[in-house]
């Protein structure tokens, strides 16, 4: 790695609106901006974060899912001026838009339209590289399996990206609180974790996801940076709190909880990382913070003036 410098990553910790595909491209677009005036080469938004999540029935209209296309590729031409930069935004893709392998039998539901919960890399005006979701949870709020086709059932490989002259292996969410992926991206190369996520706050849920990656990191011996929603839909509260996880197991770097943020984490040539380290809250505040997150965003996503 001689002739290398550090690499300064950012994960964007944005709060989508479901379905608003221009205003989501805005903002996601605008804060890899910021990042990249502060020396950040990578940034990661987190998954679906393009179109909201979870978007349920959308991902059976073909329109949806053409629209979020369109999105994506806007996305990437409105960052094309920025030189030796890479962002990671999650979205979802229509299967039959991906190429497979020949051979492979593309999986069908009756006549239900299936899709990818997909990570594409941007640069350069373009779409550089896209991931699909191994690992699809369907339990609690979860119903993915109602609308999406695993990576690994589709035949796709996973993706290891570079940067900096650093590899950087894609996961989304549940795929890093499983052994395969982050293997198998080590496997390819990879020489740290990019993990995409929207996962669904719960009281000191904040806990249970940091041991599980650190788990993950030690496991693979990689570092793992985690950018994670924030933000009310509907029923189901995102925290936030992305975190970075060095290959010891340590957690380095987290972001505040509730709140939009760009979190800066500089990754050293000796395997450091360095960044901001906010609090974990406590139970009172956790709870306090998901009640006002879920009825501000309840309230002002649906467009209402107010309530009694």
């Amino acid at each position: 790695m001689s002739g290398l410098s550090s690499l300064r990553l950012a994960l964007l910790q944005i709060n989508p609106v479901l379905g608003d595909l221009s205003g989501n491209r805005r903002r996601i677009a605008q804060a890899a901006r910021r990042v990249y005036a502060l020396g950040a080469r990578v940034a990661v938004a987190p998954e679906l974060a393009l179109c909201g999540y979870p978007p349920e029935d959308l991902l059976l209209r073909p329109a949806f899912l053409a629209a979020c296309d369109e999105a994506l590729a806007a996305c990437a031409a409105d960052l094309a001026d920025l030189v030796d930069f890479q962002l990671v935004v999650g979205h979802p893709k229509a299967l039959d838009a991906v190429a497979v392998p020949a051979g492979d039998a593309r999986p069908r539901s009756g006549s239900m339209q299936r899709c990818l919960n997909a990570a594409s890399v941007l640069g350069a005006g373009r779409v550089q590289a896209t991931y699909a979701k191994r690992e699809l949870p369907n339990y609690q709020v979860f119903d993915e399996k109602r609308y999406f086709v695993s990576g690994r059932e589709a035949g796709l490989e996973p993706v290891v990206i570079e940067a900096g002259g650093r590899r950087l292996g894609l996961l989304i969410c549940e795929d890093a609180w499983f052994d395969e992926p982050a293997r198998a991206a080590r496997d390819r190369g990879a020489e740290a974790l990019l993990v995409l996520n929207a996962s669904p706050f719960h009281l000191n849920k904040q806990t249970e996801r940091e041991a599980r990656m650190t788990e993950r990191t030690r496991d693979v011996g990689l570092p793992l940076f985690y950018a994670h929603l924030t933000g009310g839909q509907d029923e189901v509260v995102f925290d936030g709190a992305s975190f970075a996880v060095d290959a010891q197991g340590h957690v380095a770097v987290r972001a505040p909880m509730f709140a939009e943020t760009e979190l800066l984490i500089d990754w050293a040539l000796d395997g450091r990382l360095a960044g901001a380290v906010a609090d974990v809250p406590t139970l009172e505040a956790q709870a306090w913070g998901a009640l006002v997150c879920g009825v501000r965003d309840y309230i002002g996503k649906n467009g209402f003036p107010g309530a009694l």
